[in-house]
């Protein structure tokens, strides 16, 4: 249910490369790097994301929704063993993200548009993406890759990611498909995401501070989709 969601603070800026060469310094010196990262301290993400035959989750963002869902379907590393299914939502300036595990066979089985076995799933997020998919038309629409290298802070249960490579799968939705040809998103330098619950503690409000820079509202999403719309 709605009241479970546990909403959290979310900044975005877009970086240049003299930005990242300052702010990772920073970061390095006052957080540890997220342990599940490799050994260079980064992972390369892979998402799949929905979307209806009007597009409505890219025009609600592109229109500054207050309130605002997505799915979105996220491999990491191309590990076909760890997969997430994902609801992220957008309410008043908070985000928040609904997640729930799949194998590679229930994978295959939603993207082939096999779906009745989701409508008596325990699994909250499956249950209603099937509602939406068999309601609304929701379908698999682009992948969008990246490199990440996060950083945690345990006081405010802070996370700040540095978002490389950012790219494009057009119109492809073949998620374990190493073939597929990824290009540039639209505009996608390096994204720094800024994560927290109920405070940002001061030290890491300096670490990220950006003096030409205010928080933006860039979307990995609608990059990619910019690619192929326009």
């Amino acid at each position: 249910m709605e009241e479970r969601i546990q909403y959290r603070h979310e900044y975005k800026f877009l970086l240049n490369a003299l930005d990242v060469f300052a702010v990772r310094a920073r970061l390095q010196a006052v957080m540890p790097r997220d342990p599940h990262a490799g050994p260079g301290g980064e992972y390369r993400i892979r998402s799949l994301y929905f979307d209806d035959a009007a597009d409505s989750a890219l025009r609600e963002k592109l229109d500054g929704l207050s309130r605002r869902a997505k799915f979105r379907i996220r491999l990491y590393n191309n590990d076909d063993t760890f997969i997430r299914l994902e609801k992220k939502v957008k309410a008043a300036g908070l985000g928040a993200k609904i997640s729930a595990p799949l194998t590679r066979q229930e994978t295959e089985q939603i993207l082939t548009g096999d779906i009745a076995w989701m409508a008596g799933d325990g699994r909250e997020p499956l249950r209603e993406l099937y509602v939406r998919m068999q309601y609304d038309g929701l379908r698999p629409k682009t992948l969008v890759d990246y490199v990440r290298e996060p950083f945690l802070y345990a006081p405010g249960n802070v996370r700040v990611t540095l978002d490389r490579d950012i790219r494009s799968g057009g119109t492809s939705t073949e998620l374990f498909s190493a073939s597929v040809p990824m290009v540039p998103a639209a505009e996608a330098g390096v994204v720094m995401e800024v994560k927290f619950d109920n405070f940002l503690p001061r030290v890491i409000q300096d670490t990220i501070q950006m003096n030409d820079r205010g928080s933006g509202t860039f979307s990995k999403y609608a990059a990619s989709r910019a690619v192929t719309l326009y």
